[in-house]
């Protein structure tokens, strides 16, 4: 177990530092001028010294480099260019938000899509199983932020039940701060529990093809006895796999609909960021969701590992 984790984590290591160094290339390395980009091209060329400077434009490449990564490394991300604030705060400000949102979304996603993957497999090749599928086409065709219009639309414009976005912030109480996530999560949660629907399905119906659950059938045990006690919890590595990759999308992927709904989120800060030029933010941010992408990899590997001794002893 021990020689598994520590493959795990130097290989997280090794992904979490090609990340920070592809992210420097591209934004500082490759040709072009970032002070440039960010303050447009009638800048004064004090301004654009001043900036420079600030950047650390006038030293080498690989200086620059190292004062970054060790920067990020004790947490300080660099000031940013539009707010004149520390990045590191900006980003747990923002990070309040677009956190208890994906685990809402993550958690709706599991209640929809568990039953329904369990319910398409029981029924498999009967008008139920077509009903989920059919289901599953339609959620991961149609865009989340279709999915966030029509919420609106339906249960704030026409119910008026939730209001139409933004966020009143954790003081207000947990009860509005949470009201105000639900229509942003259901929106996340529709495509991937189309998602997760499928990738559960297929799983229950390769487990339930297993000796083991030919003879509990057998002995007379029931069906959903049988789905519940033995095919899910067998069935759990390639789905705690998707659950994790999801986890990683949503915190990454929820730039349009935090937009749409206006949530002071973390996709919103990168927004944000790009329409403005911050590059300092844009980068922290970047590498932050790549490494954190690498993180619950990482988890999901763990996962494995508890669920299923085979992988650490195979690998």
């Amino acid at each position: 177990m021990i020689a598994f984790l520590s493959r795990r984590l130097l290989t997280l290591a090794l992904t979490a530092w090609l990340a920070t160094l592809v992210v420097f290339v591209v934004l500082d390395v490759l040709p072009g001028d970032p002070a440039l980009l960010m303050l447009g091209t009638e800048a004064r060329p004090d301004t654009l010294a001043a900036l420079r400077h600030q950047m650390g434009l006038d030293l080498p490449a690989w200086q620059r480099y190292a004062v970054w990564l060790g920067g990020m490394l004790t947490g300080d991300f660099g000031i940013s260019f539009t707010y004149n604030r520390p990045v590191t705060a900006l980003i747990a400000e923002r990070l309040v938000i677009t956190l208890p949102l994906a685990a809402l979304a993550l958690l709706l996603s599991t209640i929809i899509a568990l039953p329904l993957g369990l319910f398409a497999a029981a029924r498999h090749d009967r008008p139920g199983d077509w009903a989920v599928m059919a289901f599953g086409q339609i959620g991961i065709a149609v865009p989340n932020f279709w999915f966030a219009i029509l919420l609106i639309l339906g249960f704030s414009v026409q119910l008026g039940w939730f209001a139409a976005g933004g966020f009143p912030g954790w003081e207000a109480g947990a009860g509005p701060a949470l009201k105000a996530l639900v229509l942003p999560a259901v929106a996340l949660a529709l495509p991937e529990a189309a998602i997760l629907a499928r990738v559960t399905r297929s799983a229950v119906l390769d487990t339930m093809r297993e000796d083991y659950v030919r003879t509990a059938l057998a002995k007379g045990v029931s069906g959903w006895t049988i789905m519940i006690r033995h095919v899910l919890p067998n069935a759990l590595i390639p789905i705690s796999t998707v659950l994790g990759l999801q986890f990683a999308f949503l915190i990454a992927g929820a730039v349009v609909v935090e937009n749409v709904f206006t949530l002071p989120g973390l996709g919103r800060l990168v927004y944000q960021a790009i329409s403005q030029r911050d590059l300092i933010v844009v980068r922290s941010v970047v590498v932050l969701l790549a490494v954190f992408v690498v993180m619950v990899n990482f988890l999901v590997d763990v996962a494995y590992a508890v669920i299923d001794p085979r992988p650490r002893v195979e690998t």
